[in-house]
């Protein structure tokens, strides 16, 4: 993966969550591209969306608006785009997004996602145009700025030469099967009465690798 779209509803809010910190230098060194797109500009009258057949509160994005969109930043029918692309849709239900999926992502094609807003989005979108739908969680978010935010943060920090220091990835959280990163302190050495644990102030590297395997596993299991 070296190119990121975001279809969505307020493009600013995924660029300012991105383009900070060591994932915005990547983008701005061309290791990686980010582009946001307003769906609005792409709706003949400015509207996106509309109330669902059947009945019933909030309002459904159009899958004509989203289809439109993608023909023309992409020049092929929207439904050619996921065979060159991975095309994925923001919805609460989808499949909860993990590191074993930003792993896959990052390793695969170019990405487009396409974000959930309102009361939901034609399930046309997710049969005909994408190839996927991803959730933060079970929970409820005003839009899919925040999960487009997330997934792509993660996804181009695992890029090779976005971290200066590829060991960064090494040993933190998720790094591999079931490990959570240990804890880490930094000084003072003592604050208010605290301590930092002996082992790091030992200058023993097996000491240290050793305890720190051992806490992450007990953070693990500890885990709810």
């Amino acid at each position: 993966m070296r190119n990121i779209d975001v279809f969505c509803v307020f493009p600013r809010a995924v660029e300012a969550a991105v383009r900070v910190g060591v994932v915005g230098r990547a983008i701005e060194r061309g290791i990686v591209s980010l582009r946001c797109f307003d769906l609005h500009h792409y709706s003949p009258d400015g509207r996106i969306d509309d109330m669902p057949y059947g009945g019933g509160p909030g309002m459904v994005v159009r899958v004509d608006v989203v289809a439109r969109a993608l023909e023309e930043v992409y020049g092929v029918r929207a439904r050619e785009v996921r065979e060159e692309r991975r095309v994925v849709l923001t919805e609460a239900w989808g499949r909860v997004i993990d590191q074993r999926y930003v792993d896959e992502v990052a390793a695969g094609s170019d990405l487009t996602i396409i974000c959930g807003r309102y009361g939901g989005v034609d399930e046309r979108v997710r049969t005909e145009l994408a190839t996927e739908a991803v959730s933060l969680g079970d929970f409820v978010l005003s839009g899919g700025e925040i999960v487009a935010a997330a997934l792509a943060d993660a996804a181009i920090r695992r890029i090779e030469g976005v971290l200066g220091n590829r060991e960064s990835l090494v040993g933190e959280s998720f790094s591999s099967e079931g490990l959570l990163g240990p804890p880490q302190y930094t000084r003072p050495a003592v604050w208010e009465g605290v301590g930092v644990p002996e082992v790091l102030l030992s200058g023993d590297h097996g000491r240290i690798r050793a305890w720190r395997e051992e806490q992450s596993r007990l953070r693990a299991a500890r885990r709810p």
